[in-house]
């Protein structure tokens, strides 16, 4: 509708990986309170289909960890009124994405592109994005026939639950690099911080 209204206006839409996997039957309940709300599942379907149409530009994880401490209400647990807004996904999108995109047919370049091209593009991070001479080396290892179990004491995260906990998902992160370094390997996390500032040149962003 805002694209329809205003067609001279360069939107562009995103969707959480939260709101592609979850739906108001979730069993995690309050932790996978988020703004905006989790809905049906007629709705999550709507979305994928939003997605496959290419209505949607890119999928994100909405990353906002919230420890399980400052998520319940310590008078009040179970009141879902009461619960902190958010949760951490980034540990889960590709699995995720690629998980149920490929039950819907979604091709692994698709995901590629919904995941890492275009919004690098948008957000002009001109040397992300894409595996080619002069860009990042950031890459992963997926093994796309290893199906998991989401367990929050399995985790990295410390934040101490996830609103995934107990889905299976097919396709898992074995290994990934940062510029050509092996950051994570094995389910383990290697070396020290290596993130930097990244410029993003004013006027070199495409937009198409």
């Amino acid at each position: 509708m805002m694209q329809t209204t205003f067609p001279h206006i360069n939107f562009r839409r995103e969707v959480t990986v939260g709101h592609l996997l979850l739906d108001v039957d979730a069993p995690t309940g309050k932790w996978a309170k988020v703004n905006p709300p989790i809905r049906s599942r007629e709705d999550v379907e709507y979305l994928w289909q939003a997605v496959l149409n290419r209505q949607i530009d890119w999928i994100v994880s909405d990353h906002a960890c919230c420890s399980a401490e400052k998520k319940a209400s310590s008078q009040d647990p179970e009141n879902i009124w009461l619960e902190k807004s958010g949760f951490g996904g980034t540990e889960y999108l590709l699995s995720g994405v690629f998980s149920e995109g490929k039950k819907r047919g979604m091709s692994e370049n698709k995901i590629a592109e919904l995941l890492s091209w275009n919004p690098a593009q948008r957000y002009g991070l001109l040397e992300k994005g894409d595996v080619a001479v002069g860009y990042d080396a950031d890459l992963v290892l997926f093994d796309p026939n290893e199906t998991f179990v989401v367990r929050a004491s399995e985790s990295e995260s410390q934040q101490g639950y996830t609103p995934f906990e107990g889905m299976e998902l097919t396709g898992k992160v074995k290994s990934t690099f940062l510029r050509g370094n092996l950051i994570y390997d094995k389910g383990e996390v290697l070396g020290s911080p290596q993130g930097k500032y990244l410029k993003r040149p004013y006027g070199k962003t495409v937009s198409s």
